[in-house]
């Protein structure tokens, strides 16, 4: 069973889903046949690289409240954190283009280090005092040979801006036709869709479902006895 995860990393929900989620997974009895795979998803896809801001101030007047509630807020959004046994800053993280971080996302993927870089971009981001968006090329460059990536082959990556951007903007136009309009959005199979950073409890529901109800194969045998091969070898024609 594959479960496909739309996030960014600039989302605190994703963080926060990221973990509750994987607690669901961890008491799953069928764990081992579920195949994880993070797509991409950008909050403000329409945001310049390196047009970097403070996040309380932002968050203030995208909504409409003062800093004094959005400060509030990301304190809200700490203990939530903290209770999924996740360290959050709450004061003076900043925010930025995340496209950069999407397109190492895909190459993480195809050599197999896909979820060990999305978690680390997620602590640098909610964890660590070091911005993930200023002098973002060398600190990407770190993350991702701390993922295990090649470092040489990351940078050459940030190098070069198509590298990826095609896989970045087909989950984007993929997420769109699903109907996720926000994130985080976990689609389970191609059957069951679930929005948001849900309890644990709401996942491990998921996908007990989901394994559940996948269809078994649909074998076509046109009752003539086709020849095939198998273990003990291959059917020899008779005359």
């Amino acid at each position: 069973m594959r479960v496909e995860i739309w996030s960014d990393i600039a989302c605190p929900w994703c963080y926060v889903g990221k973990a509750r989620f994987e607690k669901a997974l961890a008491a799953f009895p069928h764990r081992d046949g579920v195949d994880v795979v993070h797509r991409s998803f950008e909050l403000d896809p329409t945001r310049a690289k390196g047009d970097n801001g403070l996040v309380i101030p932002m968050l203030a007047q995208k909504y409409g409240m003062t800093e004094d509630q959005a400060q509030a807020a990301e304190r809200n959004l700490g203990e939530n954190a903290a209770s999924e046994g996740l360290d959050y800053l709450t004061e003076g993280r900043d925010h930025g283009n995340t496209f950069d971080m999407h397109r190492l996302l895909h190459l993480a993927k195809e050599r197999g280090r896909q979820d060990e870089l999305i978690g680390l971009l997620y602590r640098a981001n909610f964890a660590e005092e070091r911005s993930v968006f200023a002098d973002a090329d060398a600190y990407l460059v770190s993350l991702a040979a701390e993922a295990g990536l090649d470092a040489d082959e990351a940078r050459a990556v940030l190098a070069d801006p198509a590298r990826y951007a095609d896989d970045v903007r087909a989950d984007e136009r993929e997420a769109a036709e699903l109907g996720a309009n926000g994130v985080p959005f976990f689609v389970l199979d191609r059957t069951y869709g679930v929005s948001g950073a849900q309890p644990a409890e709401v996942f491990a529901q998921a996908l007990e479902q989901a394994w559940g109800n996948r269809s078994p194969l649909q074998v076509i045998d046109g009752g003539d006895g086709a020849e095939a091969c198998g273990p003990d070898g291959c059917a020899v024609p008779q005359s």
